[in-house]
């Protein structure tokens, strides 16, 4: 169920959020240079029994997630090439935001709009996010030198690299913004800049956070592939997912599936915002169950060799425990209320799952 909620929600939710977050500011630099004025929402064409146009910024995430899928395609190292390229410009760019950003400190009044502030769990979800990826690395172990060494290495530097950034540059946007400022912008990274770069600030940020995103959107697409091959070798129904291209030396199949379901989503679902809550309680349902799982194997086999040993432990794995189920019953009770049909998506899924376990197991 993991394997199968991973390929069909999870990754192809991630990725379509990191594509939604290239759109919107792809749109910034590229609308103006092509004289388009495309609205950002669904252009309803009710004479035709309620089909949809996808707005510009659509077609941005979709044309990002395809070219990126095909640059995977042609090879690990084209891949590997591309992705380490996208992540130095992203951290070099997230540090130039940050220098920008505190040279104009916020205006002393700014009026922010009347909004509705989100539940502080259901916020914690959208905060978190910016950490995401901090596990990806277990699904591409076995093409790591040296595992147990490198492995831990990478989960300690990166959390430690994303974690510095994430401060710096939200400490920078509230020293350049102020609290108000933050809640009037539409564009926070733009904004925050436009005093130290009023005539270009807008699209030099732009182009920097489109690089960004195309960085987190490559990864995903890289790492996402490997759990759908993962799954096709382990279970006969998804077999087809579970062949290795020699020619590119890549998951082929599961990387033209993974970018199909991943277009599809952005343009079911339509933001940024939908694609989160959607991919939310199944990625925090399975981090629960494997919390979960690391104090019920220490119990039921307590002899068996582990390299990787739980600090503290179980005081860790029971308040991640806690906090997952947290931000479970608030995102499910959310969606309740006021996205029903993404969670019935979410729902069909799963249960769709079970009967495909089922018939894989049977077998």
């Amino acid at each position: 169920m993991f394997g199968w909620l991973q390929v069909v929600i999870v990754k192809p939710g991630d990725i379509a959020v990191m594509a939604f977050a290239f759109a919107a500011y792809a749109r910034v630099i590229c609308d103006p240079l092509a004289g388009l004025a495309i609205s950002y929402d669904w252009i309803p064409l009710k004479s035709y029994a309620g089909l949809v146009v996808p707005a510009g910024q659509l077609l941005y995430a979709g044309g990002a997630v395809a070219v990126l899928t095909a640059l995977n395609i042609l090879g690990v190292r084209e891949g590997k090439w591309t992705q380490n390229l996208l992540t130095l410009v992203k951290a070099l760019g997230l540090l130039f935001i940050v220098g920008a950003a505190l040279l104009s400190p916020a205006p002393s009044e700014v009026t922010a709009p009347d909004f509705t502030p989100l539940p502080p769990s259901l916020a914690l979800i959208f905060v978190l996010f910016a950490f995401g990826g901090w596990n990806e690395i277990a699904y591409v172990a076995a093409e790591v030198k040296n595992p147990r060494r490198n492995m831990v290495r990478a989960l300690v530097l990166g959390l430690l690299s994303v974690t510095v950034l994430y401060l710096l540059v939200n400490g920078a946007f509230l020293y350049s913004l102020g609290y108000r400022g933050i809640a009037a912008s539409q564009a926070v990274a733009a904004d925050s800049i436009a005093a130290a770069f009023p005539r270009r600030g807008g699209q030099i940020i732009s182009a920097l956070i489109c690089l960004s995103a195309l960085g987190a959107v490559s990864g995903l697409i890289f790492t996402g592939a490997r759990v759908s091959y993962a799954l096709g070798t382990g279970h006969r129904v998804f077999s087809v997912l579970g062949r290795w291209n020699a020619r590119t030396g890549t998951p082929l199949r599961a990387l033209l599936l993974q970018g199909i379901l991943a277009i599809g989503l952005i343009v079911v679902l339509g933001s940024f915002v939908n694609t989160i809550l959607y991919t939310a309680a199944a990625v925090y349902t399975f981090y629960l169950a494997t919390s979960i799982s690391v104090i019920l194997l220490r119990r039921k086999e307590p002899r068996i060799d582990r390299p990787y040993r739980v600090t503290a432990y179980p005081l860790p794995t029971l308040v991640f425990s806690t906090v997952c189920a947290w931000l479970i019953y608030s995102s499910v009770s959310y969606a309740i209320a006021y996205k029903p049909v993404g969670l019935c998506i979410s729902l069909g899924v799963f249960l769709l799952g079970i009967v495909l376990y089922r018939i894989s197991s049977a077998r």
